[in-house]
Order: C-alpha cells, then structure tokens, then sequence
C-alpha cells in the first residue's frame, strides 16, 4: 500500500507580499544563505526558492515566493497563483509589509486573500530597525493578522522572535514517528529511470513509468521487506531547472522532494548514462550533501550503451564527482536488474556508516594524529589548539571538536579533518560534519591561581622588607 510522506516530513512555512518588500532577504538571514537574488528592483523572485530554516529551533523548511501584484500582467498572474499555492503546501504563511512605506491598499486586499486560505498567518513588518510596536499595532490592525513583528531582513533584527512565534507550535524532529525500517529516498532529474528503479527494486509494477518527463509528481513512500529487511522506499517527482518548469503543480515538486531527502536516511541519486553528467545532476548532488544525508549514486541505462559513450562517462565521473567522493557509484539497468542487488548493498553500507557511534578516546586519539599529520594554521601568530572531541549525532555522523580560537578554523581544515575522520572510522557512502566549539582552557584556571598566589607573596615579602627598614 502505497502512503503519501507528507505529514512525516520537516514543516515549511511561505514567506508572501507584493514585490520589493524585503521577502528575499527575509528569506537569506533565515536560511543563512544568499540563494534568493536580492535587488532594489520589483519582481526581481519569480519563482518559488526552497531553503533550510538555520534560526531558531532545527527542523523546519522556508519557501520564498514571488512578490503578488496585480499590474505584471500574465507573468503577474502566474507569480501569484505560484505564491498562493505555496501557502497551500505549508503549514504557515508569513505576510511581509513595507514599514517604511506603510500600509496600503494592496496589503489589505492581500491580508483578506491570505485570511480565506485557513492558514495561520503571522505578520512580519519589513524595514523596521527600531520598530514602535504600539504605533505598529494601531496601523496595521485592520490586516486581522494579529499582533505584528517588526523585523529588519537586512540587519537580521528580530528575526528570532519571528521564527519562534511561527515554530512555536511545531513537533521536534524527535517527537514525530518514524517507522518502516531504512529510509531510500530516489531523486534525481525527469525521465532517468526513478519510477522504474522503485518498482525493480519492489519487485512489481508499483509506480506508474512513461517517457514523458513529469509523469510523477508527488512523493511516494512505499513499505519493502527484502532479506528479512524493512525498507521503506521513496520515489520522488523529477528535479528539473526552473527556466525549464512551466506547470504550476511541478514547480512544488522540488519542495516534496527537498522534504524526501530530509527524511530519507540514505539518498539514491538517479543519472542517467546516456545524457552524460549535465549541471542538474549535480545540483541535485549538491541538495542532498548540505542537507548530510547518505549517498548512493546509481548510473542508470548502462546496458545497449556503445563503448566509446562508456568510457566518456566513466571519465565524467571521474572528473566531476570528487566532491561526494564518499559515495558508492552502481552502474545498474533499472529495466532489466543488472545491477540493482549491488544497490541494495550499498544502500546498507551506506545506512550502517550514518549509524555508528564511536567513544570519545578514540575519535580524541584520531584528533591528535589528524594534528600531528597537519596542524592547523596560524592565527595573528598564534596556533589553534584542539583539544578533545566527542561524537554530536548520527544521520550524518557528527564530530564535536574543543578548542580555542576555533571560530579562526578555515573551511579547508575542517574538510582536512572530516576526510580524515571518515577514512579513518572506514565509513563509506555518508559525510561526516565538523562541529567545533570554543572552550575554555582547562589550564588557564591553574595558571591565574599561581599567578595570584605569587602575587601575594610577592606583596608579604614586599610589606616585611618595609617594616625591617
């Protein structure tokens, strides 16, 4: 029996107003990324971007929307009915308004629109370094959108206190069940065979196939036993470039398959050998590595191929993928089988790397000889000293290293050390992530304990030299 995924995935709430009002940046400072452009330009956002939600409590998804105006013409109308149906998707809306230019009658015809979804909406008062909150409350009480929030996307002030109100309701991550055994989330772009490989790998004719791209646009989990294994797999709606998306409904295709790949376990990442290695594969690559999860790379259509068009792309394979080079890469034909046992073992291994759990003298111990082989840099002449680390969580295994001056820890050390971590715990087909954290110095305690003791004999000796003279 086949069960939607969507109410056991991360909640996602939408960030809506009219053009120019600061969405995008509201967007960027909560993400704490610069994904969404950010211009002095209206209808700069006309499409919906999907991000990561860094502030505030972990385990939630923001998905920022065109500005909704009603003199774009046709385009306008599309943004739009793009942003309404984003609000659909998500648990909450939040409604940004311009405070420097104040209420108009847009927003009110907005706020009535938005009021007839159901949703629950929080209003969020753009551009409002030092914000009056009464006078905000007396001009925008008439939107029926509850007490405002006055925040600066810019500035990145009370932001937090936004987050946590519309969050606050929200389950953690661990109060949602999870059952079904491993979780295989399969993405990648349209029509490379994910369809085909679930229902391989099921061992039926589960998920509908065609060569239209497009065929499948929800996410799809689907409980298999296999060996005396639970799995439960996920087949996703293909990831395409939004220049290419035309249909509303797919263009949230990427939001269910964002949600897939947070709550899969391991993720197998479709390609297909006949269109080479283009940018989108590793676009999709590149989602599921800022999200940790584990990776299998299956190259799919491998059979009937000439040997010259092997050899090419195994050299792009090569080439291009270094930076997942933890990830088992299967050539596999999801219409005949040829390789899809091969799958599932990787997909184990790649499960069992993401689970470990190793004991703080051993990963202190590999944190010593990882120094030994290089040491850190120097930091305005002074070297940065780590000191312990422990493990921080699973899925994906997560170091926590102590130390001092560890925010001066360039970007290129910290991916010295999870190599070397993970080549040396063997795992194989997850990343491991770096945490560190500034600690105080268990010596420096003891050092300003002698430094005061000496000063007080220093002081004795100097009061019974004055009395003797």
């Amino acid at each position: 029996m086949t069960f939607e995924i969507r109410n056991q995935v991360k909640p996602a709430f939408a960030i809506i107003g009219r053009p120019n009002v600061g969405k995008s940046t509201l967007f960027n400072r909560i993400t704490r990324t610069r994904n969404a452009l950010v211009a002095d330009v209206p209808g700069v956002t006309r499409d919906v971007q999907l991000g990561i939600g860094r502030v505030g409590r972990a385990g939630y998804l923001v998905v920022d929307t065109g500005g909704i105006a009603a003199d774009l013409g046709e385009l306008g109308e599309l943004v739009s009915a793009q942003a309404m149906l984003a609000l659909e998707e998500c648990v909450a809306g939040v409604f940004v308004v311009d405070g420097r230019e104040g209420l108009n009658a847009i927003d009110e015809a907005l706020a009535r629109a938005l009021r007839r979804s159901g949703k629950p909406l929080f209003l969020a008062v753009n551009k409002t370094e030092d914000g009056d909150l009464p006078a905000l409350r007396a001009e925008y009480s008439c939107l029926g959108l509850g007490m405002p929030y006055p925040v600066s996307g810019a500035h990145g002030q009370g932001i937090e206190a936004l987050v946590a109100a519309v969050t606050a309701d929200w389950p953690t991550l661990d109060d949602q069940p999870l059952t079904g055994g491993v979780r295989v989330a399969i993405v990648g772009r349209p029509n490379v065979g994910k369809s085909t490989l679930t229902n391989r790998m099921l061992g039926e004719d589960r998920m509908i196939t065609c060569d239209m791209p497009g065929t499948t646009h929800d996410s799809v989990a689907v409980p298999l036993n296999r060996h005396g294994r639970e799995y439960t797999l996920i087949d996703t709606a293909g990831i395409r470039r939004r220049s290419r998306v035309i249909d509303v409904v797919e263009k949230f295709s990427a939001v269910k398959t964002l949600q897939a790949i947070d709550l899969a376990q391991v993720v197998v990442v479709v390609m297909d050998a006949r269109d080479s290695l283009t940018e989108q594969d590793l676009s999709v690559l590149g989602l599921v590595l800022e999200v940790g999860r584990s990776l299998v790379i299956a190259v799919n259509k491998w059979d009937g191929l000439a040997p010259e068009l092997r050899a090419e792309m195994q050299r792009q394979l090569d080439r291009r993928l270094d930076f997942v080079d933890f990830a088992e890469v299967r050539i596999i034909s999801a219409l005949h089988g040829t390789g899809v046992g091969e799958l599932f073992a990787s997909i184990d291994t790649a499960y069992t790397s993401s689970q470990i759990e190793v004991p703080t003298s051993l990963l202190t111990d590999l944190l010593y000889k990882a120094l030994e082989a290089h040491s850190p840099p120097l930091v305005h002449g002074r070297r940065i000293k780590l000191r312990y680390a422990h493990m921080g969580g699973r899925n994906p295994p997560t170091i926590v290293i102590h130390g001092n001056q560890t925010e001066s820890v360039p970007g290129s050390y910290k991916r010295y050390l999870a190599n070397f971590f993970r080549k040396s715990l063997k795992l194989t087909g997850t990343p491991v992530m770096i945490e560190l954290r500034q600690g105080e110095n268990p010596f420096e305690g003891r050092r300003n304990q002698l430094t005061a003791r000496q000063l007080k004999k220093r002081n004795r000796l100097r009061d019974h030299v004055k009395k003797k003279g």
